[in-house]
């Protein structure tokens, strides 16, 4: 597995201080994160527009995506090695937690190919699913 910094290389992306902390907490966290979870969990004292920036950057580039939320807000969640700069490839389904509100990737899940009328053309396709995560159900 490619370290930190080559991942943040071979996306063309400058190594800083931030952007090492913000890829290893993406690395290390198995749901999404908001913002906010950014915010609590990175030792750093960076403000919002820093870290939307950084979340820009890496969107971008294809490290990251965006996933849904419970209250329809913007989480982020790693990307596989399909996503590139060229564009994002995205065939699974995202599992909200109705208990602990988190979102998952869930990437053994496919989303099921749409047959529409001649003329349409599909540009994205998202599939929430909702219950209670492995952990929450265990309770």
């Amino acid at each position: 597995m490619a370290t930190t910094d080559e991942i943040l290389h071979d996306n063309g992306l400058r190594k800083t201080n931030f952007r090492v902390e913000l890829l290893d907490l993406f690395l290390s966290s198995k749901p999404s994160l908001s913002v906010d979870d950014i915010k609590s969990k990175a030792g750093s004292t960076n403000d919002k527009v820093t870290i939307y920036r950084a979340l820009d950057s890496f969107e971008k580039c294809g490290l990251i995506h965006k996933v849904p939320d419970k209250e329809n807000l913007t989480r982020y969640a790693l990307c596989h090695s399909e996503c590139s700069d060229k564009g994002h490839i995205h065939n699974h389904a995202h599992f909200i937690c109705v208990n602990c509100e988190e979102t998952f990737c869930m990437d053994e899940t496919q989303v099921p190919e749409v047959t529409l009328p001649q003329g349409y053309h599909v540009i994205n396709t998202k599939l929430t699913l909702e219950g209670e995560c492995i952990r929450c159900y265990q309770l």
